[in-house]
């Protein structure tokens, strides 16, 4: 329980909010290793708790590019029709389990054709899988919304042919566009005219920044990149002395560009360290309650479930007790993810009448806590 009085199984039930959360990391460890006997990669452990706890050694380790290993694993077992049509399809599970009602799963499809799929047929076996997903939750009387996010790799040049797949099925299943992979060296301004033709076409995009690296690639994701978010981007801080707000901080303040910001995983990649200038850091010396207090737009994810083992209950428990959060403040959170989700303004109407009521609710932590945080 948290110092505000929340519990764990109190906020699974309510639900929530997931913007940034990377599909292909997302897959079960069990899952994993039948895919790995299928297809002849080895893993580096043999069974679900052996491999959870080698990729949590690995995100702990403080280097990223140990973080980053575990993902040539992942990507390895994840190359044909039926196994990405059973990440899509679990996935939906997972959710459940976890209580989220709206998820936008991002992942790149160039990562995932070794096995001679396109990038259409990959896309299309992953939405098959969602589709089930969501048939099964709502047979046993769950609601969700998933809306895939598809991601080009900045070091590659297939940006062009991710945006023509975005383009051709946004709103049918695709909601939006985004660029992963390593910042430095491979700026926004790599893919400008991609960015005009995605907004030209009333795309909205959102772009991995301020993770690792700092002011420079959010001023250019949210110039040449046109970004209606920012992928963690919590390095804006970087741009702030003490309450002085520098040009690019304050372009985010006031326009309210959403910070999707992912607690756990930003601790183990070192970004939190960028910020604080440590080399080891706690949640509580993230700078996320700091960017809240100022009024910073700023929402709560997992980025990659099975790297830094995590769901979107337990961060939010993280939060509560490092920053004495309430239940107001975490449903601030989901708010806040809500509207700036790229879901229609239909699905918004209805799950924001529904995430409101449910937290607001006499059966949620909502009626026993007291006290508002004023962002």
């Amino acid at each position: 329980m948290s110092p505000s009085g929340l519990t764990f199984d109190a906020v699974q039930r309510l639900p929530k909010i997931l913007l940034h959360d990377h599909l292909d990391s997302s897959i079960r460890p069990s899952t994993m290793i039948e895919l790995a006997q299928e297809a002849g990669h080895e893993l580096p452990a043999d069974s679900p708790e052996k491999l959870r706890a080698a990729f949590r050694e690995n995100a702990n380790s403080g280097s990223l590019v140990k973080y980053l290993e575990v993902f040539d694993h992942i990507t390895a077992v994840l190359q044909s029709r039926d196994a990405l049509h059973r990440l899509g399809q679990e996935y939906v599970e997972t959710l459940v389990e976890d209580g989220v009602v709206y998820a936008e799963p991002r992942w790149a499809p160039e990562q995932h054709l070794q096995g001679g799929l396109s990038l259409v047929e990959a896309v299309e076996a992953v939405q098959e899988g969602i589709d089930e997903g969501i048939r099964q939750a709502e047979a046993v009387g769950h609601t969700v919304v998933v809306d895939q996010l598809l991601c080009a790799m900045r070091m590659n040049d297939r940006a062009e042919e991710v945006a023509d797949i975005v383009i051709e099925k946004h709103r049918r299943g695709v909601v939006g566009f985004d660029i992963a992979g390593p910042e430095d060296g491979f700026l926004p301004s790599r893919f400008r005219e991609t960015f005009t033709r995605l907004t030209e076409a009333l795309v909205p995009v959102t772009v991995h920044a301020g993770e690792a690296a700092g002011v420079e690639s959010i001023r250019e994701a949210v110039t040449a990149g046109r970004a209606h978010r920012l992928g963690h981007g919590i390095r804006v801080a970087e741009d702030i002395q003490s309450t002085e707000l520098g040009e690019v901080a304050r372009w985010v303040l006031e326009r309210q560009i959403h910070l999707e910001t992912s607690p756990t995983s930003n601790v183990h990649t070192g970004a939190v360290a960028a910020v604080t200038g440590k080399p080891h850091n706690v949640m509580s010396e993230h700078p996320f309650d700091a960017l809240y207090r100022m009024g910073f737009n700023v929402g709560v994810n997992t980025d990659n479930r099975v790297v830094s083992d995590v769901t979107l209950t337990g961060e939010l428990m993280e939060l509560a007790e490092a920053f004495d959060y309430t239940a107001t403040d975490l449903l601030t959170f989901q708010l806040n993810a809500l509207e700036a989700g790229f879901a229609s303004h239909e699905d918004k109407q209805r799950l924001r009448e529904h995430v409101i009521t449910s937290w607001s609710s006499s059966a949620s932590p909502l009626a026993n806590s007291s006290g508002t945080r004023t962002a």
